[in-house]
């Protein structure tokens, strides 16, 4: 079975804090573009930016979705984040219980309960 085939997707994203982070994941799950989305406590980012290598504490989330909907949540992530240049990275799942994709399946027109 192909990754994209298993119905499984997650997407990743940091955010500054938890108030910055929990507004955006309530608008997708609102929107059903995501079924859940966990965040993380306190994560310490290490990235380039703007050419000097900086760090700062950051919460991470992952967000899980359908794989069909992955490109229509990342895009809207992006719309919906706080910061000037997001890093948003969205992948296929190589593998999920029937559970688990049934559950992301409810998320599809047509599927939804």
């Amino acid at each position: 079975m192909e990754a994209s085939e298993t119905g499984a997707a997650l997407i990743w994203s940091p955010f500054g804090s938890v108030e910055e982070a929990r507004p955006v994941a309530e608008t997708l799950v609102q929107e059903k573009l995501v079924a859940c989305a966990n965040i993380l406590p306190e994560v310490m980012s290490v990235f380039s930016y703007e050419g000097q290598v900086q760090s700062a504490a950051e919460v991470g989330v992952l967000f899980k979705t359908h794989s069909r909907l992955l490109a229509e949540a990342t895009a809207r992530l992006s719309q919906l984040h706080p910061y000037e240049t997001p890093a948003i990275c969205g992948w296929h799942v190589d593998s999920a219980p029937q559970e688990t994709r049934d559950w992301l399946a409810g998320l599809l027109p047509g599927e939804r309960q």
